[in-house]
């Protein structure tokens, strides 16, 4: 499969599985799930046809491994960055001492004014390393990188959780936490 077909399945399954699984006729679990049998005849009937085997190369060869399937591989679903309401049964982890945030200048002085915020998504997301923070936040423009004192904000009460590709969630991040 080319890149561009890649990307294009990629960003397909970002938008029902994360945001709008009801524009293609899709129910998800209330923990996030989706058929894949169910998944693929949806995306046929609205005209974005995907094999198995697209599908299996999609979440096996995404960079940030954004969806999983279940242990049977009858299921699949994203593992954060949801808009709708699911309930990813993550459990409280311990953050790293420091955790980072890709944003763009023109966000500064609002992240500076009220910290970090879920703005449409469900929690706040944060990297383990400053780089793969650099790489998102290049996504919207020229990269600012935040340094987020997670262990400081867990000691206070802020509890954090860890999806299963590797990206740090919580509700927010007051501005007295953010270097």
């Amino acid at each position: 499969m080319d890149d561009r077909r890649q990307v294009k399945i990629s960003k397909y399954l970002a938008k029902h599985l994360r945001h709008r699984p009801e524009r293609i006729g899709l129910t998800l679990s209330p923990d996030g799930w989706a058929e894949v049998d169910e998944l693929l005849a949806a995306c046929a009937r609205h005209g974005f046809p995907v094999t198995r085997a697209e599908l299996e190369h999609v979440v096996a060869a995404n960079d940030k491994q954004r969806y999983a399937f279940d242990a049977e591989g009858r299921r699949i679903r994203a593992n954060q960055g949801h808009s709708i309401e699911v309930d990813l049964d993550l459990p409280v982890a311990v953050p790293p001492d420091l955790l980072y945030h890709g944003t763009v200048a023109a966000a500064l002085e609002a992240i500076r004014r009220e910290g970090l915020r879920p703005m449409a998504r469900h929690a706040v997301h944060l990297s383990p390393d400053a780089e793969t923070a650099r790489r998102v936040g290049a996504r919207r423009g020229e990269p600012v990188v935040l340094t987020v004192e997670a262990a400081r904000m867990a000691e206070a009460g802020h509890p954090f959780r860890v999806s299963a590709n590797g990206v740090w969630l919580v509700a927010s991040v007051p501005p007295r936490y953010l270097r």
